[in-house]
C-alpha cells in the first residue's frame, strides 16, 4: 500500500474524450519532456493552474533495505508529459522551471487514439511493462473481457505472448501478458 494518497495522473478526468472540443476551442497537444524526475511536479503544477494534462502511472513495488516491500506509483513514460494548452497556458507550464523542452504534436487524433486505449489498458489493472521501442508482430484485437476492443501487436518475450500497445508519437509502449485471452487477427495499420 502506497504511504501517500494517489496523485492525479489526468485532467480533466474527461480529458481524452473532450480532446475535440478543446482543438476546436484553441487549445493545442502538446508533450512536454520533463527535467529529470520532474513528471509528478509538473503535474501537480498544471492541476494548479488548471491545464489539461495526462501522465499516466503505474504501481511499482520495491523492497526497502529492512526487507519491508512498498508501493509507489510512477510514471508509465519517464520525461513525458502530454497537455492540451492554449499558447498562454504553455506559456505558465514553462515557468514551472520543470520543462527541459517541448514537442508540439501536428497530427493529435493517432496520440489521442494511443492514449484512450492505453488509459482503458490501465484501468483494467493487468500489470503492464513498458516497453521502449516499436517491435513487429501480428496485429491483433481482443475480442472479449475487460480490453475488449484494445489492438496491439503480439511479440514473444520470456516464452510467452504479450500484447504491445504502442503510443506511435513517442515509439514507445506498454505490453500485458495474453494470457487466455481471446484475440483476433487484423490488418496492421499500427
Amino acid at each position: 500500500m502506497p504511504i501517500l494518497p494517489p496523485e492525479i495522473d489526468i485532467f480533466p478526468s474527461d480529458l481524452l474524450e473532450r480532446a475535440e472540443s478543446l482543438t476546436q476551442a484553441g487549445a493545442l497537444w502538446t508533450v512536454f519532456y520533463t527535467l529529470s524526475r520532474r513528471e509528478k511536479d509538473l503535474a501537480r503544477k498544471l492541476l494548479l493552474a488548471k491545464i489539461p494534462f495526462y501522465a499516466p502511472l503505474v504501481a511499482r513495488q520495491n523492497r526497502s533495505p529492512s526487507g519491508r516491500v512498498r508501493q509507489s506509483m510512477v510514471p508509465l513514460f519517464p520525461g513525458y508529459v502530454f497537455a492540451a494548452c492554449t499558447p498562454d497556458e504553455r506559456r505558465m507550464a514553462m515557468e514551472t522551471n520543470t520543462i527541459s523542452k517541448t514537442i508540439a504534436v501536428v497530427e493529435w487524433e493517432p496520440l489521442i487514439a494511443d492514449l484512450r486505449s492505453l488509459r482503458r489498458l490501465l484501468e483494467t489493472g493487468h500489470t503492464v511493462t513498458s516497453e521502449p521501442r516499436f517491435e513487429s508482430g501480428d496485429a491483433v484485437r481482443i475480442r472479449s473481457g475487460s480490453m475488449q476492443g484494445i489492438e496491439g501487436k503480439v511479440v514473444h518475450r520470456s516464452g510467452k505472448d504479450r500484447l504491445v500497445l504502442t503510443v506511435r508519437f513517442l515509439n514507445q509502449g506498454v505490453s500485458v501478458e495474453l494470457a487466455d485471452l481471446d484475440v483476433e487477427q487484423i490488418e496492421s495499420n499500427l
